[in-house]
């Protein structure tokens, strides 16, 4: 028995979208280079504190969005839940890369450790185990 041409159309763009988006991710690596080798050590960002108050907003407005909707079994959970986990990584990441050294260092390491690591990997746990019950 042939599979029905809508299931056959899917599979296709998948495979499409697998190649196209593996094809990106490989092209990245020279310019990850270059941008390691180019970009300046210092800069100065002049919305510095709307970036990161901006940042932590999303991560409020996931956390929130991904209890909602856990409440109310609703299956998107997995997705806010996932992409809340990839703003807490990415929030650890630049806090501890931009930190001024000594207690700010200090500080961004332990928010890290204790706050922002564990919570990206609850979430992530969270994503897996919702999208896997349905």
């Amino acid at each position: 028995m042939t599979q029905p041409t809508c299931v056959h159309a899917a599979a296709s763009t998948f495979r499409r979208a697998a190649t196209v988006l593996t094809v990106l991710g490989l092209a990245m690596i020279p310019w990850l280079v270059f941008l390691h080798a180019e970009l300046p050590a210092t800069a100065v960002a002049s919305h510095w504190s709307l970036a990161w108050t901006g940042l932590d907003g999303f991560e409020a407005l996931g956390l929130l969005s991904t209890g909602l909707l856990l409440r109310r079994d609703d299956r998107r959970a997995c997705l806010t839940a996932a992409a809340t986990s990839a703003l807490l990584l990415v929030d650890a990441w630049f806090d501890t890369m931009t930190a001024a050294p000594g207690p700010d260092c200090r500080l961004a390491v332990l928010m890290a450790a204790f706050a922002e690591l564990p919570l990206a990997v609850a979430c992530a746990v969270l994503a897996t185990r919702t999208v896997a019950r349905r």
